[in-house]
């Protein structure tokens, strides 16, 4: 499994309304990719112009090759890609052997 994390960050508040209504709406594409297996939307509690995006993948290649080849890609992206410019980073990530027992 893979783990990318998308970092937003978004200064206006009336986009950010919008922004989350993109992602509510951008995530039934998510949910049916097979290449898929979870996400969140975090907004910054200190920083509320601040995203993160968590996703996982079942692996990078599924990602890239499979989810942005396949016909969930061009809705998800129609939904959320007015704000590729407040992306900060996008970057893919794998776990380590530090992880909370509770929540395997």
């Amino acid at each position: 499994m893979t783990v990318e994390y998308v970092r937003y960050r978004i200064a206006d508040p009336d986009r950010r309304t919008a922004f989350e209504k993109a992602y509510a709406a951008a995530a039934a594409h998510l949910y049916s990719a097979p290449q898929c297996l979870g996400y969140e939307l975090s907004r910054g509690v200190e920083e509320p112009d601040r995203y993160v995006l968590r996703i996982e993948w079942s692996s990078v290649e599924d990602h890239e090759r499979g989810f942005r080849a396949g016909p969930h890609f061009p809705p998800f992206l129609a939904e959320v890609g007015p704000y590729a410019g407040d992306i900060e980073e996008m970057r893919h990530y794998e776990r380590t052997l530090v992880v909370d027992k509770r929540r395997m």
